[in-house]
């Protein structure tokens, strides 16, 4: 059984790709982009091994519970684990969900190396390239940087889900830990936090 190293797994967020979608962030990146939002994700070490076939039940429990529409996969790199994330990806698409995948490589790299087929195979939607903390992304949503490119792999989506408003969300657990998911910039960052220093 081919195991899945993760980092998180949100059952329900409508911060990471069209309509309300459960995402999988994977622990484990090979890119390593400069100025990362998720930097905590590049080592193998300290995820969670998981078998694909429990996480796809537990994303087709969202579904059920939540109404996602679809599984979006992020990292870390996606593609650093191209096969089990492929059985996934198949497997919930066969149940009638969507995928969207973002990876730091390009497209037509991935389309040279045989073991990322089944995973494109299975993604929808695909958002390619490396974040590039000098080109900054002021209008799409769900990217950091201007030269990160969206391709609509089947007729599952089309460019307009590009007029979705980013959104940033805000998760704090009953133990007090803090969790934040979608984009945001270091500015957006600091002006979501100055209202609480206003208020000390």
């Amino acid at each position: 059984m081919e195991l899945l190293n993760l980092h998180r797994i949100v059952d329900a967020t409508a911060a990471e790709g069209p309509g309300l979608r459960c995402a999988v962030w994977t622990q484990g990146c090979s890119v390593r982009c400069p100025g990362c939002f998720n930097p905590q994700t590049w080592t193998t070490k300290g995820g969670t091994r998981l078998p694909w076939q429990d996480v796809a039940e537990q994303v087709l429990r969202a579904r059920d519970e939540h109404g996602v529409e679809g599984l979006t996969l992020l990292g870390g790199e996606p593609f650093d684990q191209p096969e089990p994330l492929g059985a996934l990806a198949a497997a919930v698409r066969a149940e009638g969900l969507s995928v969207m995948t973002f990876t730091g490589h390009r497209l037509e790299e991935l389309r040279a190396r045989p073991d990322c087929a089944g995973l494109l195979a299975s993604t929808d939607l695909l958002v390619d390239g490396p974040y590039l903390a000098d080109q900054p992304e002021p209008t799409r949503p769900w990217v950091g940087s201007a030269n990160q490119r969206f391709h609509f792999l089947t007729g599952r989506y089309d460019p307009s889900v590009l007029d979705a408003p980013n959104r940033l969300e805000l998760r704090i657990a009953t133990d007090g830990s803090v969790e934040l998911n979608g984009f945001a910039t270091t500015e957006a960052l600091e002006a979501l936090l100055a209202p609480e220093r206003n208020h000390r």
